[in-house]
C-alpha cells in the first residue's frame, strides 16, 4: 500500500506526495515533543529542520509567537495585536527567572535588568531579523518594560518612551513588507543608577535612508511625518505654509500610495506634537521643523525646462508659487535659490567658474538639497532628544551607573530594485550575523578546544567570506565604491567594471549578465540580492552643491543655518586636499564603535522571523468565522537556515553553558565538600560534581574551569522544589490533625490534674483573699485608732489651752488692776493738789492747771539734775563726738589706689561740696497716713500686752532670764539673751571684759576714756558686736527693738541713754519692725530727744520704703551718725567726670541712678547701673533695690579680712551701661549714647570688648577718629586714636605706625555723617556684637529640669534673650523671649499671656528665701521647665517680665489661638484665620485697644481685618518669629506637658548593681587575633601586652573586629576599615579636620551595614567596644546615642544577640539601656529598616529625647500631634490617626508628605522614617541641595467628603435644575438652620447655593422663590440631617467623590483643547467642560503607564503597543500624581508615592 501525504498550510491542502513502499522505511514516528511543541527548542526530540519548523508553526497557529533557544528568543511576527503586552503581563514577568514562565520578550527584558543589577555588568539586547519581522515594536516593548520595572513613573522614563514616536515619524515609512519600517538604525543605551532606577538614555542613529525623501518604490510612502503634518495641521497653519493634500506633492506620490491602512495620520500628528512637548521642544523649534518640511515639499514641486545656453545644456526653473513659497520658508532670495539650483560654481586656480546644469543635473541638485535638509534636520532632532534624556556620568566613583543597550537595526532587504541603501543595510546585517556566529559558534567551540573538553565539532554557516568581499579584504566592494567616489571622472560604469575585474571569480559576487546591464549580485547569508549600480557614487558622496551651502549661509533662517552649521564651516576650497566623508565611510566608523560596544556588554539575542512574504497576503485570509493564519514554510525555513538556528540548537544542547573557574566553584559550593578532603581546587571540584551531580557527562573538568549543563542544575533544583513542596503539603495536611490532637491532649491533661492542681490553686486564691481581707480590716482598725487618739489629744490640748487663756486673763487682770491703782493714786494726788490750791487760793481752775504743768516740768528738771553725776556734765553733741571721734571726715570712694583697669578715670579727689538738700537722691515711699492716735500706742502698753513673765518696760542693768517676747525656736531664745548682753555692753551698762582689771574706785569717766583709747584701732570701738545685733531675722527684730526701748525707758545714765539712741538710730536704718510693733515704736521715737526724734522717724520711713539691708553698717554710716547728715560718696562716669552723691543707710542703686540721670540730663536711664570695684574685681549693683551701702560694707570686710583697715578700703563707684532693652534706640537720648560710646572705647582699649576681626577694630577706631577730630587728618590725631582704642598687646604685635597706616587707609572718611549718628553706629555695633557683655548676670542653681552640662551656672539676661552659661561663659542653652512660656517665683508670677502679674511683697519671703535664695520656675515652648534657685530670683523675674511686657506692647506679631472659619457675611470686616496662623498687627485709628479689637493681617492668606484680643496671643518680639516657635506656639499646654514628661525620664532604679558585661568572652571565639594593629610584626616581642579588643580605645583600628570579616577582602578593605573612625568622631574621641554633621557621621556608620548584612554585627561590636571602660562622660553619652540608633535599625545576628542583651541588661542604670533592649525586641518582631536614621531621629536622640512627635494636618485646617517611633510603619500611624479621630476605619485615608514642590504619598507598608529618608535623599539629589540645609515637610490627611460642596458649587457635576433647587434648599438649611431672615439675601448669596454654571438659567428672583420652597420642604430637618440628604442626592451621580482638574490636551484631535479630568477610585473620566458630557472613561486597570514632569501629565491606556496616549498640561500636576499614586498603588523604590484618601 502506498502512502499519501498532504501538505497543508492555513487549513488548505496544497500538495500531495505519494510515497512508495520502498521508501516506507525512511518514515519514522514523530517524537512526542514535536506533537504539541515545546517552549525551548533545545528540548526537541526531532532535532532537524522539520522538527524546528513544525514547532514554530504549531505554536504560531496557537498565537504563541515566542520560543526559546536556550537564552535566545525566537519570535514570529503575528501581524496582529495579541493581548500579550499589558501592565498585568509586565507585573507577571517582573523578577522571574528565564524559563520560569512561557517565552516572552518581557522575559528577555527582565533577564537583562536582573543580570545588570545582580552581576553589575552592562547588558545589550541585539534584535535582528528581516524587514517587517517586528524589531521596532519589540524595541518599544522592551523600553516599556524597563520603564515599568524601574517603577518610578518619573518624567525621564516618559521622555525616553516618547522619543520613539518622534523617531518613527521622521525615520520610519511604509514599505511593501512593513507599514512602519525603520529606515535607519538606532542603538539606545538606557542608563540605570545603583538602585536600578532609570536616570537617562542616549540614542545613536545610523544611515538614514535619505533617498526616500525624493523617491519611493511602488506602493511605498515617504516618511510618516509628511503625511501626519498634512493631515494633522489646522487650516490656519496650513495656510501660512501654503500646504494642501498629500496627492499634490511630487515627493509624496512617487509610490502611488498616500495612505496607510491602520494608521491615523491625524491622531499620530497629535501624538508627535505631544511627544515634542515632553522632550522639551519649544514651540518655535516645532514651527521651524514644520517650515523646513513644507519647504522640502515645495522644492519637490519645482519644475525645470531644458534650454541651451552658450552651446551648453542648461535649464530654467519654471516660475511657480512653489519657488516663492520655498524661498520664503527658507528665508532666502528667490533669485538666489533659482541660480543655486541651476548653476554650479567650480573653483579653479584662476578663480571661480559658474557652469549651468542640465535638466537632470538640476533635478539631482534639487533632490540633494531636499535630502540634505531632511537628513541634517533628523540628526538635529536626535541630538535634541539626547539633550533631554542624556545625563552625563557623575565624577563620583561611588555613583556607578549601568546600562542596557537595545540595538534596533534595519532588517535584511531584498526588493525588486535594490540600490545603494539596500547594500548598506544588508552589509550591516552581515556584520550582525557574523557577530552572532562568532559568539554563538566560534568562541564557544574555541573555548572547548582551549580547555581540552571532548567536543564533536558542529558545522555552521559562516558568512565571513561574504564580509571579506564586502568590506574586509583589500579591494573589497566598499573600498572600491569609496575609491571611485573620490575620482573626479569616476562613474557608476567605471565602478561596475572595477568590481567585475576584482571579484568576478568569487562565488560571492555575481557579475552582470551583459556589458549593458548595471545590476550585479551579492550572495548574502540570507540569499542572493541583485543591486542596480546606478546612482551608487552620487549617493555615497552625499554632497550638496557649494552654491547651495553658500545660499544657506546667506539665509535669515537661524534654524536652517544651525542644522547646516558643520557644512558651512567645512566648505572646500581649491587648495583643500581633505577627503569628504562619504556615506560608506561614516557607516564603517559607526559600526566599528558599535562592534566595540557590543563586545564590552553581555549580549542577549532576539531573532525575528517573517511568517509570510507580504502582510497583505496575511490579511486576505482573515474571516469573521475563522482565522486562517498563513505560515510560509519555505520562507521560514530559509530564515532558519541563514540565521543558523539549527546549529544554535545543537551547540546549545550539546554544550556546557554554565562555567566557573575552580576557585569560584569551590567558593560557592565548598559546603558540599567533605571536611576530610584537602586537595587542590581542581580535584575538589571533581569531588563535589561527582558526589552531587553524578558521573561525568553533565559536567566536564577543563584546564582552568569546570563546565556544567543546565540539566545538571535544573534536576537538582527540581529535586529541592519537590522536597520542599512535599514537606509543605504534608505540613498543611498534618497541621490541623496535630492541632486537634494537641487540643484533646491538653484537655485530658487539664482534667487529670484538676483535683491536684486546681484544688491547690483554689486554696491559694482563697488564702490570698483572706489575707487581703485581713490586711484591709487591719488598716481600717489602725485608721480608726489613729483618729480616736488624735481626737483625744486634741481634746486634751484644748483643755490645756483653755487653762492657759484663763491664767493669762487673770494675770493680765492683776497687772491692769495694779496699774489702775497707781493711776488712781496719781489722779487722787493731783486732785488733792488742785483741791488744796483751790481751797487756799483764789486762782481760777485754768490758772491752777497752768501752774500745775509748770510744777511738773520743774520737778522733772530737778529729777534729771539729781540723777546726773558730776562726770556726765558734757553735752549730747560732745558725747557723740567722744564716741565716734575715731571716724575721720571723708568723701566715700576716694581712698587708696584705683582698681585695676580704671586708673585712667582716677582724677583728683573730690572735696565735700555744699549740696542742696532737695537734690538728695531719696525716693520716698507714698506718704504714710498721719497717726493721730499714736498716744494710745505707748511702749508701756506694749510691754504689758506682750512681754513675758514679770519683765517690765523700764531700764535695768542685769541679765534677762528669758526673752521679752515669745519665741517658738530655742535658737531665737538663746540669740535674744545674747543680744541683750551685747546691748548692755554697747550702752555701757555692764563693763566689757578686759585683760587688766582695775579697782572699783576708778570712776566711770576714766573707764570710758580707756576703753575709747584701747579701741581706736578696732572697727566699731565700743560698737563691737553690733553686726550680731542689727542683722536679725524677721521674727527676731521686734525683740531687739523692745530691748533697746526698754533700756531707754527711765534710764538715769546720760551716757547709756545717748548710746542707746545711737544704737536705735542705726537699727532703724537697717531693718524695720513688724506691723505689730510699728506704731508703738513710732510713738516711742516721737517722744525721744530733740536731736534724734525727727532723724529716727525719717530713717524708719526710709527703711520701710526700701526694705531690709543685707550687711552690717559701714564706716560711712557711722560717720553719718556722728553728724546726722547724709553720706557723701563719689561716683565716676565713663567720660571721666566725678559726681558727689548724697546717701543714707537705705539708699538703693535705683535712687543713685535716678539722681545721676537728673544731674547730667540723662533721659534713657534703663540699663544704666552702679558698678563697684575693689582691687581687680568689678561687679554690678544693678539699677534696682540693691542697697549701695551693703556693697560698700562687703568691700570693707574684704579689706579687713586681708589685714587692712576698713576706713582705707580702696573701693570705687562707677556709672555704666549694663544691659540694653530690646527696643533700644540711640537717637532718643544723645547723652546716653555718648556715655555708652565712651564706655565702649574704654572697653576696647583695656580689652573688655574684643574684636575677632581686625576689620571691625579698624572700623571702630576710625569712627572714634571721626568723632574726636572730624576730618582733620594728621599723624598726631591718628596716634591718639590708636592709643585710645588699641590694646597694649595688639600694639606689641603690630607697631603703632602700622595701626596708624591701616586707619588712614580706610574709606570711612569719605562719609560726613553727624557725630551723634556715628556714636549710635558704634553703640549698635557693640549691642549686636557683644550681647553677652551687655547682660545682667545672676548666679543660679538648677533644682530640677532638663539635663544640662552644669547644675550651677549663670543666667545672662540681655536684649536678645536669656542664656545659660557655665563658669567659662560657654553657652549651655539659649532662649529667645517668644520661647519663654511662664516665669514663677515666690515674689512674681507671670503667665504666658502676660495677664497675671502678682507681687507677694516682703512678707511673702521666708527665712529660707533670704538665706538660700528664692526659687524661680521657667517654662519654655519646647516643654522644658527649669526650676532654679537664686538669691536674685525676684530680680531675674522682674527683668524678664519687664522685657516681655515691653516687647508685647511694641510687638507687631501675634498668633491665633482659635480658628475663625470663613464667613461670607463678615468676610469684609473680620479676619479669617486658623489656629496657629501668624497675624501681623496693623495700626489703625478705627480700632481702639480698650474695646478689645485690633486690625491684623493673616500672613498665610494676606487678608486683613478686625481681630479680637481674646483670640490672639501677642508675641514678645520685634522681628518675625521663626517657624519652629510658631509651631510650638500652636501646641496646647497638655501637649507640651506630654512632651516634657516623655523627654525627661528620671531613671530611678532600685535594682542591685550588676557588674557590667563586656564582649571579652565573645571575643575569644569570634574576634580576630588581638595583636595590636599598629605595630610592625618584626617589633613584636613577649614583653608587649596584647590589646584588649573589647575595651574602648581612642585610636582607629586597622582591621575589623570580627574574624569572619578579616578573611573577606572586599568587605574588610572597602567598608569595615572606614567604620570605626566615624564612630570615634561621633563620640568625640577622634579629632577631625573639618566639622561633620552628626547625620553625615551616622550615615557613614550605618549605611554600609544597611546594604551588607554581614557588617551589622561589626557595628554592634565596635559600639559596645567603645562603651566598655569608657570614662569620658561626653563620649559615653554619644556612644549610647549610637547604640540607641543601631538597635532601632537592625538586630544583631543570633550569635551576637544574647551577648548584646546581656551587655544592655548589665547597664540598666544608663538612661537609654532599657530603651535599647525594647528596640531590639521591636526590630526582631517588625524587621530591619532599609535606610540609615533620619535627621529627626539623630537630632532627637542628641537632645536625649527618645520620643518623637510629628504634626499631621487635616483638610479642615486643623492639625494634631502624633508620636512616631523608629519602628512605626505608615499603616500603624494611619490606624493611630483613625482612632484619634474616632473613625470607623482607616480605609480610604493615607498620609502625604508635602515638599516645596511636590506632594508625595507614603507607602503604608514602609517604615515611617524610611519613607522620610527616601524622599529627603531623593529631593536633595534632585535639587542638589546641601546636607545641612533644612527641608520643611508637612503631612496632609485628606477626607474626600469634606470637599464635595466646593466641587458642586464650582459646577463640576452634571446636575438638573430640579436637583440644583433641592440642593440649594439643603445648603441653605445647613448654613442658617431655621433662620428665615436670610431669605431676602438669597439673590446676593446665590454663588454659595447654586453651581456657577447654572446661575443664569433663571433670574435671581426665580431662584429665590424656588429655593425658599425647597427650604420649606426640609423645615423639619436638622442641619446634620440636611447634610446627609445633600450627600444622598449627589451620591447617585457618576462623578461623586471625584477630584476634578481642568487641563489642556494636545494628544487627541477629537477632543476639545480644554477638557476636565475626573479621578475617582474606579478610574479616570474625561468630561467636556461646557456640556459636561463624558468623553471617555478609563478604569485604572486599563491605564498601563503614567508619568509626570513640569506641567505635563501623560497616560498610556489599553496597551503598550497600540494604546491611546493622552498628554495633559496643567499647573496641578502634583495633585494628579498623588491621586494616581493612591488609586493605582504603584509604588516606587526610590520615592514612594501612595495615596490613602
Amino acid at each position: 500500500v502506498d502512502y499519501l501525504l498532504h501538505s497543508c498550510t492555513g487549513g488548505q491542502f496544497h500538495n500531495e506526495h505519494w510515497i512508495s513502499r520502498k521508501k516506507q522505511d525512511s518514515i519514522r514516528p514523530m517524537h512526542p515533543t514535536s506533537v504539541g511543541g515545546v517552549d525551548d527548542m533545545i528540548r526537541l526530540g526531532d532535532l532537524n529542520e522539520a522538527g524546528i519548523l513544525r514547532n514554530l508553526m504549531i505554536r504560531y497557529k496557537e498565537s504563541i509567537i515566542y520560543t526559546y533557544t536556550g537564552s535566545i528568543l525566537v519570535a514570529v511576527n503575528p501581524y496582529q495585536l495579541l493581548p500579550l503586552y499589558t501592565a498585568e503581563q509586565v507585573r507577571l514577568y517582573t523578577n522571574k527567572r528565564l524559563g520560569e514562565l512561557p517565552p516572552h520578550v518581557f522575559a528577555i527584558a527582565d533577564s537583562c535588568y536582573f543580570n545588570m543589577r545582580r552581576h553589575r555588568r552592562d547588558q545589550c539586547c541585539i534584535i535582528s531579523g528581516e524587514s517587517g519581522a517586528g524589531k521596532t515594536e519589540s524595541t518599544k516593548l522592551i523600553l516599556q518594560f524597563l520603564a515599568a520595572a524601574s517603577g518610578q513613573h518619573s518624567w525621564i522614563e516618559q521622555q525616553i518612551l516618547e522619543a520613539n514616536p518622534i523617531l518613527e515619524a521622521f525615520g520610519n515609512a511604509k514599505t511593501i513588507r512593513n507599514d512602519n519600517s525603520s529606515r535607519f538604525g538606532k542603538y539606545i543605551d538606557i542608563y540605570f543608577n545603583k538602585n536600578g532606577t532609570i536616570e537617562g538614555a542616549r540614542i545613536e542613529q545610523y544611515l538614514l535612508e535619505k533617498s526616500r525623501v525624493c523617491r519611493q518604490a511602488s506602493e511605498e510612502r515617504n516618511y510618516h511625518i509628511f503625511y501626519c503634518m498634512l493631515m494633522g495641521m489646522n487650516a490656519e497653519e496650513k495656510k501660512i505654509l501654503s500646504l494642501r493634500t498629500a496627492a499634490e506633492y511630487n515627493f509624496l506620490t512617487m509610490g502611488n500610495c498616500t495612505s496607510c491602512e491602520g494608521r491615523d495620520d491625524t491622531k499620530e500628528y497629535a501624538h508627535i506634537r505631544s511627544a515634542m512637548k515632553i522632550l522639551m521642544f519649544s514651540d518655535n523649534e516645532k514651527w521651524e521643523i514644520m517650515k523646513l518640511l513644507a519647504a522640502v515639499l515645495h522644492l519637490g514641486n519645482l519644475d525645470f525646462e531644458a534650454t541651451v545656453k552658450n552651446n551648453l545644456d542648461s535649464c530654467d526653473v519654471i516660475s511657480s508659487t512653489h519657488l516663492t513659497m520655498a524661498s520664503k520658508l527658507l528665508e532666502v532670495d528667490p533669485k538666489e535659490l533659482e541660480d543655486g539650483l541651476i548653476h554650479r560654481s567650480i573653483a579653479t586656480r584662476e578663480g571661480t567658474v559658474s557652469t549651468p546644469l542640465s535638466l537632470k543635473q538640476a533635478m539631482d541638485s534639487r533632490d540633494a538639497f531636499a535630502k540634505g535638509i531632511y537628513g541634517r534636520m533628523f540628526v538635529w532632532i536626535v541630538d535634541k532628544i539626547n539633550n533631554a534624556i542624556y545625563k552625563p556620568p557623575s565624577n563620583n566613583p561611588r555613583n556607578i551607573r549601568r546600562s542596557i543597550g537595545l540595538l534596533d537595526i534595519f532588517g535584511f532587504e531584498n526588493f525588486k530594485t535594490n540600490s545603494f541603501e539596500q547594500l548598506c543595510i544588508n552589509f550591516a546585517n552581515e556584520q550582525l550575523q557574523q557577530f552572532f556566529v562568532k559568539h554563538v559558534f566560534k568562541l564557544e567551540q574555541e573555548e572547548y578546544a582551549r580547555e581540552n573538553i571532548g567536543w564533536q565539532h558542529i558545522d555552521f554557516s559562516d558568512n565571513q567570506r561574504a564580509l571579506d568581499v564586502l568590506a574586509c579584504k583589500s579591494l573589497n566592494i566598499i573600498a572600491l565604491i569609496e575609491e571611485e567616489s573620490h575620482f573626479p571622472k569616476g562613474t557608476d560604469g567605471t565602478l561596475l567594471n572595477k568590481m567585475n575585474q576584482v571579484h568576478s571569480k568569487t562565488n560571492i559576487y555575481l557579475p552582470p549578465k551583459s556589458s549593458h546591464d548595471t545590476q550585479f549580485g551579492i550572495r548574502h547569508f540570507a540569499g542572493v540580492v541583485y543591486y542596480d549600480a546606478k546612482g551608487f557614487l552620487q549617493k555615497n558622496q552625499d554632497t550638496i552643491n557649494s552654491d547651495i551651502i553658500k545660499l544657506v549661509e546667506r539665509s535669515s533662517n537661524k534654524f536652517l543655518k544651525k542644522i547646516f552649521q558643520g557644512d558651512m564651516e567645512t566648505i572646500p576650497n581649491i587648495t583643500s586636499n581633505a577627503r569628504v566623508i562619504t556615506a560608506n565611510g561614516s557607516l564603517k566608523v559607526g559600526f566599528f564603535f558599535l562592534h566595540r560596544l557590543l563586545i564590552a556588554n553581555v549580549q542577549i539575542f532576539v531573532r525575528f522571523y517573517l511568517p509570510t512574504e507580504f502582510k497583505e497576503s496575511f490579511c486576505l485570509h482573515l474571516s469573521p468565522l475563522k482565522l486562517y493564519i498563513i505560515f510560509d514554510r519555505d520562507l521560514c525555513l530559509r530564515q532558519l537556515r541563514y540565521s543558523g538556528m539549527m546549529e544554535t540548537i545543537r551547540i546549545r544542547k550539546a554544550g556546557y553553558p554554565i562555567r566557573y573557574t575552580f576557585e569560584e566553584f569551590l567558593d560557592r559550593y565548598r559546603v558540599l565538600l567533605p571536611s576530610a578532603i584537602k586537595e587542590d581546587p581542581e580535584q575538589c571540584c571533581g569531588f563535589i560534581s561527582e558526589a552531587v551531580i553524578g558521573q561525568e557527562g553533565d559536567w566536564k573538568i577543563g584546564k582552568t574551569k569546570i563546565f556544567l549543563r543546565d540539566k545538571a542544575l535544573n534536576e537538582k533544583a527540581v529535586l529541592i522544589q519537590r522536597v520542599l513542596r512535599g514537606y509543605k503539603h504534608r505540613y498543611r495536611n498534618k497541621f490541623p490533625a496535630t492541632l486537634r490532637s494537641s487540643l484533646v491532649w491538653r484537655a485530658y491533661k487539664c482534667r487529670k490534674l484538676y483535683r491536684l492542681g486546681f484544688a491547690r490553686l483554689q486554696a491559694q486564691c482563697r488564702s490570698r483573699q483572706l489575707f487581703h481581707r485581713y490586711q484591709k480590716t487591719r488598716a481600717m482598725v489602725v485608721l480608726l485608732q489613729a483618729r480616736c487618739r488624735g481626737y483625744l489629744l486634741r481634746q486634751e490640748k484644748c483643755k490645756k489651752l483653755e487653762a492657759v487663756h484663763i491664767l493669762q486673763a487673770y494675770t493680765r487682770g492683776m497687772l491692769a488692776r495694779r496699774a489702775a491703782a497707781i493711776l488712781r493714786k496719781e489722779v487722787l494726788y493731783i486732785f488733792l493738789i488742785i483741791f488744796c490750791l483751790h481751797f487756799f487760793t483764789s486762782k481760777s481752775p485754768k490758772q491752777l492747771s497752768t501752774e500745775l504743768e509748770r510744777l511738773r516740768h520743774k520737778e522733772a528738771a530737778m529729777r534729771n539734775r539729781i540723777a546726773s553725776s558730776p562726770s556726765e556734765s558734757m553735752s549730747d553733741q560732745e558725747m557723740v563726738d567722744n564716741i565716734f571721734g575715731f571716724l575721720p571726715s571723708m568723701v566715700g570712694g576716694q581712698e587708696g589706689q584705683a582698681p585695676l583697669g580704671f586708673e585712667d578715670l582716677e582724677g583728683s579727689k573730690s572735696v565735700l561740696e555744699e549740696v542742696d538738700l532737695d537734690e538728695i537722691p531719696i525716693i520716698l515711699a507714698q506718704e504714710e497716713e498721719e497717726y493721730d492716735d499714736l498716744e494710745e500706742y505707748s511702749f508701756t502698753k506694749f510691754a504689758i500686752m506682750y512681754f513675758q513673765g514679770s519683765a517690765t518696760d523700764t531700764y535695768i542693768r542685769k541679765r534677762l532670764r528669758h526673752p521679752l517676747l515669745y519665741h517658738e525656736d530655742e535658737g531665737d531664745i538663746v540669740a535674744s539673751l545674747a543680744v541683750w548682753w551685747i546691748i548692755l555692753r554697747f550702752m555701757g551698762d555692764i563693763p566689757e571684759p578686759r585683760l587688766n582689771t582695775r579697782g572699783r574706785e576708778e570712776t566711770e569717766e576714766i573707764e570710758i576714756e580707756q576703753n575709747l583709747g584701747r579701741r581706736q584701732g578696732r572697727r566699731l570701738s565700743n560698737l563691737a558686736g553690733l553686726e550680731q545685733v542689727i542683722m536679725p531675722y524677721l521674727s527676731f527684730r521686734d525683740e531687739i527693738y523692745c530691748q533697746i526701748c526698754k533700756q531707754l525707758s527711765d534710764n538715769g545714765s546720760r551716757t547709756s541713754y545717748i548710746k542707746g539712741w545711737i544704737l536705735l538710730s542705726i537699727c532703724l536704718g537697717i531693718f524695720p519692725p513688724s506691723e505689730r510693733f510699728k506704731k508703738y515704736l513710732l510713738n516711742f521715737i516721737r517722744n525721744g530727744p530733740i536731736g534724734y526724734s525727727a532723724y529716727c522717724v525719717d530713717r524708719l520711713r526710709r527703711t520701710f520704703s526700701n526694705g531690709v539691708r543685707g550687711e552690717p553698717p559701714s564706716w560711712l554710716e557711722l560717720q553719718a551718725t556722728k553728724t546726722k547728715k547724709p553720706i557723701v560718696v563719689s561716683v565716676t562716669l565713663m567720660d571721666g567726670h566725678n559726681l558727689s552723691v548724697l546717701l543714707d543707710s537705705a539708699s538703693t542703686a535705683e535712687e543713685i541712678c535716678c539722681y545721676i540721670a537728673q544731674k547730667i540730663g540723662l533721659k534713657d536711664i534703663f540699663g544704666f547701673s552702679i558698678y563697684i570695684a575693689l582691687y581687680d574685681k568689678v561687679w554690678s549693683l544693678g539699677g534696682g533695690k540693691e542697697h549701695l551701702l551693703d556693697s560698700i560694707s562687703q568691700c570693707e570686710q574684704v579689706v579687713k579680712g586681708q589685714g587692712g583697715k576698713e576706713q582705707h578700703a580702696p573701693w570705687r563707684l562707677y556709672f555704666r551701661k549694663e544691659v540694653f532693652s530690646p527696643w533700644h534706640n540711640c537717637s532718643e537720648d544723645p547723652i546716653s549714647t555718648d556715655l555708652i560710646y565712651k564706655q565702649i572705647i574704654r572697653g576696647l582699649k583695656f580689652g573688655e570688648y574684643y574684636c575677632d576681626k581686625e576689620h571691625d577694630l579698624i572700623q571702630l577706631t576710625m569712627q572714634h577718629y571721626y568723632i574726636q577730630f572730624n576730618l582733620q587728618l594728621s599723624g598726631e590725631n591718628s596716634r591718639k586714636v590708636v592709643q585710645d582704642c588699641i590694646t597694649y598687646s595688639l600694639l606689641e604685635e603690630k607697631s603703632e605706625s602700622k595701626w596708624v597706616q591701616l586707619i588712614n587707609g580706610t574709606s570711612y572718611l569719605q562719609r560726613r555723617p553727624n557725630q551723634n549718628i556715628v556714636k549710635g553706629e558704634v553703640v549698635d555695633f557693640a549691642r549686636f556684637k557683644w550681647p553677652l557683655l551687655f547682660s545682667r548676670f545672676f548666679e543660679v542653681t538648677k533644682f530640677s529640669g532638663p539635663s544640662l552640662a552644669r547644675n550651677q551656672f549663670i543666667v545672662a539676661v540681655n536684649w536678645s534673650g536669656i542664656s545659660f552659661l557655665d563658669e567659662k561663659e560657654k553657652k549651655l542653652l539659649d532662649l529667645s523671649y517668644p520661647e519663654v512660656v511662664a516665669i514663677n517665683t515666690s515674689r512674681y508670677s507671670i503667665s504666658y499671656d502676660g495677664s497675671c502679674i502678682e507681687d507677694m511683697g516682703e512678707e511673702g519671703l521666708t527665712r529660707a528665701d533670704k538665706t538660700f535664695g528664692q526659687t524661680i520656675s521657667m517654662s519654655t515652648l519646647r516643654g522644658e521647665e527649669f526650676v532654679l534657685t537664686s538669691a536674685n530670683a525676684a530680680d531675674i523675674s522682674e527683668l524678664v517680665v519687664m522685657f516681655l511686657e515691653g516687647l508685647k506692647k511694641r510687638s507687631e506679631y501675634a498668633v491665633a489661638l482659635i480658628t475663625i472659619p470663613p464667613n461670607p457675611l463678615t468676610a469684609v470686616t473680620f479676619l479669617n484665620y486658623k489656629k496657629g496662623d501668624l497675624i501681623v498687627l496693623l495700626k489703625d485709628e478705627n480700632f481702639a485697644s480698650d474695646r478689645g479689637w485690633i486690625k491684623g493681617q493673616n500672613e498665610r492668606t494676606g487678608q486683613s481685618g478686625a481681630v479680637s484680643y481674646d483670640a490672639i496671643f501677642i508675641l514678645p518680639t520685634l522681628t518675625r518669629p521663626s517657624n519652629e516657635v510658631l509651631t510650638l506656639l500652636s501646641l496646647t499646654p497638655e501637649q507640651r506637658k506630654n512632651i516634657v514628661q516623655n523627654t525627661q525620664k528620671d531613671v530611678v532604679t532600685s535594682e542591685p548593681r550588676v557588674a557590667p558585661y563586656s564582649l571579652k568572652e565573645f571575643s575569644y571565639e569570634h574576634f580576630r587575633s588581638n595583636t595590636k594593629d599598629n605595630l610592625n610584626k618584626a617589633l613584636l616581642n613577649k614583653g608587649i601586652t596584647k590589646e584588649k579588643l573589647w575595651v574602648s580605645s581612642r585610636e582607629p583600628i586597622k582591621q575589623p573586629l570580627l574574624k569572619k570579616l578579616v578573611g573577606d577582602a572586599e568587605l574588610s578593605h572597602q567598608l569595615s576599615l572606614n567604620m570605626l573612625a566615624p564612630i570615634l568622631k561621633y563620640m568625640g574621641d577622634y579629632p577631625t579636620r573639618q566639622v561633620r554633621s552628626p547625620l553625615e557621621l551616622t550615615d557613614q556608620i550605618f549605611e554600609p551595614a544597611m546594604q551588607t548584612e554581614a557588617l551589622r554585627d561589626e557595628v554592634y561590636c565596635q559600639i559596645m567596644k567603645q562603651l566598655t571602660s569608657n570614662h569620658n562622660r561626653y563620649s559615653l553619652e554619644s556612644g549610647w546615642q549610637l547604640m540607641w540608633l543601631c538597635c532601632g535599625l537592625f538586630p544583631p545576628s543570633s550569635v551576637l544577640l544574647k551577648p548584646t542583651q546581656r551587655f544592655l541588661e548589665s547597664r540598666r542604670r544608663e538612661p537609654l539601656a532599657n530603651d535599647c533592649l525594647q528596640r531590639i525586641q521591636m526590630v526582631l518582631r517588625m524587621g530591619p529598616r532599609k535606610f540609615p536614621p533620619h535627621k529627626v531621629e539623630v537630632d532627637g536622640i542628641q537632645q536625649t529625647s527618645t520620643q518623637i512627635f510629628h504634626k499631621v494636618h487635616f483638610p479642615n485646617d486643623t492639625e494634631e500631634i502624633f508620636e512616631v517611633a523608629s519602628s512605626t510603619r505608615i499603616r500603624d500611624l494611619c490606624q493611630t490617626i483613625a482612632m484619634k479621630l474616632k473613625l470607623t476605619s482607616a480605609e480610604g485615608f493615607s498620609l502625604f508628605l508635602k515638599t516645596p514642590d511636590k506632594v508625595l504619598s507614603l507607602n503604608e507598608g514602609d517604615f515611617f522614617f524610611d519613607s522620610l529618608r527616601q524622599i529627603t535623599d531623593w529631593t536633595k539629589k534632585l535639587k542638589k541641595v546641601k546636607e545641612g540645609q533644612s527641608n520643611n515637610f508637612k503631612f496632609f490627611l485628606f477626607c474626600i467628603n469634606k470637599l464635595e460642596l466646593p466641587k458642586y458649587l464650582r459646577g463640576y457635576h452634571r446636575c438638573t435644575k430640579e436637583d440644583a433647587i433641592s440642593l440649594a434648599g439643603l445648603i441653605l438649611k445647613v448654613k442658617f438652620n431655621n433662620d428665615k431672615s436670610i431669605f431676602p439675601m438669597i439673590p446676593k448669596i446665590l454663588k454659595d447655593l447654586v453651581p456657577s454654571d447654572m446661575i443664569k438659567l433663571m433670574s435671581p428672583e426665580e431662584w429665590k422663590k424656588n429655593i425658599i420652597a425647597s427650604f420649606n420642604k426640609h423645615s423639619g430637618k436638622s442641619a446634620d440631617e440636611a447634610k446627609l440628604a445633600f450627600l444622598k442626592i449627589i451620591f447617585r451621580w457618576p462623578t461623586f467623590g471625584c477630584a476634578f482638574f481642568e487641563v489642556k490636551q494636545t494628544s487627541e484631535p477629537n477632543y476639545p483643547d480644554i477638557i476636565m479630568i475626573a479621578i475617582s477610585k474606579q478610574g479616570v473620566t474625561l468630561i467636556h467642560p461646557k456640556t459636561k458630557d463624558i468623553l471617555a472613561t478609563y478604569l485604572f486597570n486599563k491605564i498601563e503607564n503614567w508619568s509626570s514632569g513640569g506641567t505635563y501629565f501623560h497616560m498610556t491606556i489599553d496597551s503598550f503597543v497600540k494604546g491611546n496616549r493622552i498628554l495633559c498640561e496643567t499647573s496641578l500636576v502634583r495633585h494628579l500624581q498623588v491621586l494616581f499614586c493612591t488609586w493605582t498603588h504603584s509604588g516606587c523604590h526610590q520615592m514612594t508615592w501612595l495615596w490613602f484618601i
